[in-house]
This record gives C-alpha cells, sequence and structure tokens, in this order.
C-alpha cells in the first residue's frame, strides 16, 4: 500500500501541473475591453474639476 501511495503522489503532481499550466496559459484578452472602459471613465472623471475647485484651474 505503501508504494501505492508513492506512485500516486506524482500522479497528482502532474494532474496539478496540468491544470495550472491550462490556467496560466488561458486567453485573457477578453477582459480588455472592460478595463479600456474603466480607465476611459476614470480619464473623464479625472478630467472634470471637483466642485469648488474652478478658481484653481488656469
Amino acid at each position: 500500500m505503501a508504494v501505492l501511495a508513492w506512485l500516486l503522489i506524482p500522479l497528482f503532481a502532474a494532474v496539478g501541473a496540468a491544470i495550472w499550466a491550462g490556467w496560466a496559459s488561458r486567453d485573457r484578452t477578453s477582459g480588455d475591453v472592460a478595463e479600456l472602459a474603466g480607465y476611459a471613465r476614470f480619464r473623464d472623471a479625472m478630467e472634470r474639476a471637483a466642485p469648488g475647485t474652478d478658481a484653481l484651474r488656469p
């Protein structure tokens, strides 16, 4: 039984490595559109002046 346990350890490690490799190589381009839209909203918000700070703008 101990031999079986020692053989299962590399098997579990190989399965875990395969799962991790699949996760690490996934396609990450699907989130770019949402991130760019969020960045555009952030940029717009930073361009707007806060209330009461119009006198400080050149």
